[in-house]
């Protein structure tokens, strides 16, 4: 139990979301980790509305979630959902426990490079999961659970 998959997706609860990778691990809550999203009422409604009826959905800013795992153990298989490297790097930096990333999708936009269909990041996006790297953090971009994970430093086109 507990934290079952921590996935960066800019787009958060979608079709390819909630059907494949909260049946694949049994999703009993979603948490949104989000400093902007945390304080707006009507996106928080709109993923509630998202997520599968037996799904709880809770929406946290990165800090609050940080001191939230101090003095409470997650017990539901949870999906932790969160739009870029930055925040899931302070997550990590701030104990909390995970030793898998999943980059599921980030858009490109002009300041970022596209490395796959799905995967664009900054220099900052760079860095940070650099940085999650040297922390043991085992780092992939699978789409679905069926597709063949691409790690990190293939991604980058580094070498191992």
């Amino acid at each position: 139990m507990g934290i079952e998959l921590v996935r960066i997706d800019d787009r958060l609860i979608h079709g390819q979301v909630v059907t494949t990778w909260v049946k694949q691990k049994e999703i009993e809550q979603i948490l949104i980790i989000n400093d902007k999203i945390a304080n707006d009422e009507v996106q928080k409604s709109v993923f509630d509305m998202m997520a599968p009826q037996d799904v709880n959905v809770r929406t946290f800013g990165v800090e609050e979630f940080i001191q939230i795992t101090k003095k409470t153990q997650i017990k539901r298989k949870t999906l932790l959902l969160l739009t870029n490297p930055k925040d899931v790097l302070d997550l990590k930096v701030g104990e909390v426990s995970f030793s898998e990333l999943n980059l599921g999708g980030m858009k490109y936009t002009p300041e970022r490079k596209q490395y796959t269909k799905s995967i664009s990041l900054t220099e900052e996006d760079k860095v940070a999961l650099k940085k999650l790297s040297e922390l043991n953090v085992a780092i992939s971009v699978q789409m679905i659970p069926s597709d063949k994970p691409i790690l990190l430093p293939e991604l980058l086109g580094e070498e191992e």
